[in-house]
């Protein structure tokens, strides 16, 4: 018998996190796939504002040294990157950032690729 995950049957601030798509594909139609990362998140920071979407920006995580590109209000951690793949590691990176922050959804956009796909990644509870 197939039961499924209770967290898995939630999706977490769907229309937020549909605002947000959004604007990485504007951002990505604006800039195309080789910009840098600071550029992606320049422009993006510009839309956001725009939509009156209310963020901080390089947010340090209490001492850790680990700064988050993005939190998005207060509930979505961004991670940027602008990399030829995304690899295991940065999965890690962001589980990281959000055990850290105590925040359940991330959202992980390469840049890089020609047709972008905003990764959701939800926190880890052990």
């Amino acid at each position: 018998m197939y039961t499924k995950n209770k967290v898995s049957e939630k999706v977490f601030f769907p229309e937020l996190s549909y605002m947000l798509s959004g604007i990485f594909f504007s951002v990505h139609n604006e800039l195309g796939c080789f910009a840098r990362e600071k550029q992606y998140g320049d422009l993006i920071e510009i839309k956001l504002n725009e939509s009156k979407i209310k963020y901080e920006r390089e947010v340090n995580i209490s001492n850790s040294g680990n700064v988050l590109d993005f939190v998005i209000d207060g509930k979505i951690i961004l991670e940027l990157k602008s990399t030829r793949r995304i690899i295991s590691e940065h999965f890690r990176q962001i589980q990281n950032y959000l055990q850290q922050a105590n925040i359940e959804l991330g959202i992980l956009v390469n840049f890089r690729y020609k047709y972008i796909k905003p990764i959701r990644i939800i926190r880890i509870h052990s």
